[in-house]
């Protein structure tokens, strides 16, 4: 990571000639006991096609849900852009990626995985793709159990890496990060040639933060005080989508 911890400014309002990348949970939503709790909230569905609109349709999810799990949180909106598990999955308005079919090695492992969780009420456990996620957030008594399950799932998976967080881990495969999906989608219309910006929450939001930086970007931390390479913080969800808002308004009123 970069600096200690970035400045409390808030960033600049969006310009009508940058790319706009946005993670969901924590980012553009609340957190909620688990990922099918979550909501969004109406002003920003409203919001949502105005800013891609603004900046001429260079506007993308980026985040570690499944792009078939963001379309049913966005429904009705359809959001041309997104990077999903991550960005082991992509869709552009060029085309899409896929994730890879998972073999039956791996599901024995989501299987062993579901079997722990089930020990304890509000644990949850996600697969897709060759990414195995592991939720303790409702379940605070399950991360023991899940830590030990990773360490040993570590040496069944090649080519796999931990990534611990606050409230769980994930496993994904190696080479698949928000910095490299927003990379690919750097090089591609209509984001090529425009300034990224990146709003992100968690330590696996970094490597975004990281490419965007490489741009001469804006990259913004949402919450807590932690080390990080953003440049910028906003407090929480509700602060950035009044920031969001903001961008907007501006807009309206020129």
């Amino acid at each position: 990571m970069g600096s200690e911890s970035t400045d409390d400014a808030a960033p600049p309002l969006i310009e009508e000639d940058w790319a706009v990348f946005l993670d969901v949970d924590g980012s553009l939503a609340e957190h909620a006991p688990t990922p099918s709790d979550v909501r969004i909230d109406p002003q920003l569905m409203q919001a949502l096609p105005k800013l891609a609109e603004l900046c001429g349709g260079a506007v993308a999810l980026v985040s570690g849900r499944s792009i078939q799990a963001l379309d049913d949180l966005f429904a009705p909106l359809d959001i041309a852009a997104m990077a999903g598990l991550h960005g082991l999955e992509r869709r552009g308005h060029g085309g899409a990626h896929a994730a890879p079919e998972m073999g039956a090695d791996f599901l024995e492992l989501a299987r062993q995985a579901e079997a722990i969780a089930a020990e304890y009420p509000g644990a949850l456990v996600e697969y897709k793709g060759g990414c195995l996620f592991l939720h303790w957030r409702s379940a605070p008594d399950a991360a023991a159990s899940f830590s030990s399950f990773a360490e040993r799932v570590r040496e069944q998976l090649a080519g796999h890496r931990l990534h611990p967080g606050a409230h769980g881990i994930e496993i994904r495969p190696i080479g698949v990060d928000k910095g490299i999906a927003i990379a690919a989608f750097m090089e591609e219309a209509p984001f090529r040639g425009r300034r990224p910006v990146f709003i992100g929450d968690d330590p696996a939001d970094e490597p975004g933060f990281a490419v965007v930086n490489a741009f001469d970007g804006v990259s913004v931390l949402v919450g807590g005080d932690r080390p990080t390479s953003a440049r910028y913080r906003l407090d929480n969800p509700r602060r950035v989508r009044q920031w969001l808002f903001a961008s907007l308004d501006r807009k309206q009123a020129a």
